[in-house]
């Protein structure tokens, strides 16, 4: 947690400074890995239909969960028949898997779950998008538009449109790659791209902003949909992948919260860690939630949050999608 506050300072902390050496290995192989990717040197798996990539640059918190939920949406709405592949974060396999309703979020990992529970598409986790892909096709020929959740560094899988997504209230970051800072790939890789969306403000390279906003609340025990008594004063947890980005919304919406608790993001939440907050109601993410509803007591409480989609992005996007099926 510390080493990601001091990433989003804009002078480098000293000690990161000592990480440098380790920053210029990484960009290194990664540099190395994507060229023999790109030169064919290591073969690339192409899927018989559309691969739309959701990624990112930089390490988690930029909005790429209700980005597939949204595009997932407004895809089901245009007709098409969405699936959804995923890494899987903190599954336990064996992979590939299919995801079920019923399944597990320590089993099968948060995100993947909230997104299966969401959307109602088929949602198929395998480290290896490649395979996650292939288990998709075969189990749901139906679906005509595959979205990988995650994977734009994950080069064995080609794809036809990436939408690489950044935080515009963030940005890059210090600008440094990983461990001295948040990158995964230098702000370079976004003045190439042509899918490049902020969300949480506007960004430089953006092409288009997405809003996203607090939605519904529901307990965690049952998912029944409740109207949260603002009058009250609640704790709060968040176990993702910008924590304060939770929290200020809350305070944003008018919620007095006592108490507040920032988990490192997948967190693998126990009934302990509530051992300190559990004098008051306590709020939630949707995501964490899926981790807590078999020990959730009926005063906790949970928020979806929803990407609005702006009106030119769907149509410049559609008309891309049905270019690439055309070309499949």
């Amino acid at each position: 947690m510390w080493l990601q506050k001091q990433w989003y300072k804009a002078k480098l902390h000293p000690l990161l400074i000592l990480l440098a050496p380790l920053s210029l290995l990484f960009w290194l192989l990664t540099n190395l890995r994507r060229s023999f990717y790109y030169l064919g040197l290591i073969k690339r798996y192409k899927a018989e239909v559309p691969v739309i990539v959701v990624g990112n640059i930089s390490v988690g918190g930029t909005g790429k969960t209700p980005m597939v939920v949204a595009l997932c949406q407004w895809l089901k709405d245009e007709g098409w028949t969405p699936g959804i592949i995923s890494r899987g974060y903190g599954a336990k396999g064996p992979f590939p898997h299919s995801i079920a309703e019923n399944d597990n979020a320590a089993d099968v990992g948060d995100e993947p779950l909230l997104m299966r529970r969401r959307t109602g598409c088929p949602v198929v986790i395998a480290p290896k998008r490649a395979e996650a892909a292939q288990l998709l096709s075969e189990q749901h020929p139906e679906v005509d538009v595959i979205i990988s959740d995650d994977g734009l560094q994950h080069y064995a899988l080609k794809r036809d449109i990436e939408l690489i997504m950044i935080d515009g209230e963030r940005g890059t970051g210090n600008g440094w790659l990983l461990p001295a800072g948040p990158l995964r790939e230098g702000p370079w890789r976004l003045k190439g791209a042509d899918w490049v969306i902020s969300n949480y403000g506007r960004h430089a390279f953006a092409r288009h902003v997405v809003d996203v906003n607090p939605g519904q609340w529901y307990r965690v025990d049952n998912n029944e949909k409740i109207e949260l008594e603002t009058d009250n004063s609640f704790n709060a947890v968040a176990g993702i992948g910008y924590p304060q980005r939770f929290f200020n919304s809350l305070s944003e919406q008018g919620v007095q919260v006592e108490k507040s608790q920032a988990f490192a993001d997948h967190h693998v939440f126990s009934e302990e860690d509530f051992s300190q907050l559990s004098d008051k109601p306590i709020l939630m993410t949707e995501k964490d939630a899926g981790k807590c509803q078999s020990f959730a007591q009926p005063d906790w409480y949970y928020q979806t949050i929803e990407a609005q989609l702006p009106e030119i992005m769907k149509t410049n996007l559609l008309a891309e999608l049905e270019r690439k099926k055309n070309a499949h």
